[in-house]
């Protein structure tokens, strides 16, 4: 159970979720999220998640690793987030969390009360449409907020047309 949704109350606003995963389809979401944010005077989220269990080593090797994923991460998210900015116009909020990432996903909207809308795109591969497309597809109820899933033929210029 989701708690109750503040985006319409007086001195918020709806914020849209995109999460970064470096896939080729993680940058449609976000330039959908993007122009949702824009054109309806929200915000955007995007959120980063480091996959747990990457760093089962030694403590000190451990520490290593996780630094160099924090810093990676930091790097994915700027470079996502300038993208945002130049190509869209809005400054998006940047969330970097390390665990599984439904979970991250379920914690971050339950934590911030604005996020209304979680966008995903579909993957082209033949592995299927990706994890979390997949985590929806199998099991309505894994995340307690509306989900747009976009399909993975559109175009920059068509998500535009449909924002």
């Amino acid at each position: 159970m989701v708690s109750k949704r503040l985006s319409r109350l007086e001195g918020h606003r709806r914020k849209f979720m995109a999460v970064i995963d470096g896939t080729p389809e993680c940058e449609r979401a976000v330039h959908y999220a993007g122009r949702r944010a824009k054109n309806s005077n929200g915000g955007l989220v995007l959120l980063f998640v480091i996959p747990e269990g990457d760093f089962q080593q030694w403590l000190g090797v451990e520490a290593i690793m996780r630094a160099e994923a924090r810093e990676e991460a930091e790097s994915i998210m700027a470079k996502a987030a300038q993208k945002v900015r130049e190509t869209i116009g809005i400054d998006p909020e940047i969330v970097i969390r390390e665990g599984n990432a439904t979970e991250e996903i379920n914690a971050l909207v339950e934590e911030d009360r604005d996020i209304a809308i979680l966008v995903l795109a579909a993957a082209s591969a033949k592995e299927g449409p990706g994890p979390l497309v997949s985590a929806i597809a199998g099991r309505g109820a894994v995340f307690p907020i509306p989900v747009t899933v976009l399909p993975d033929s559109l175009s920059d210029e068509e998500i535009d047309a449909l924002c």
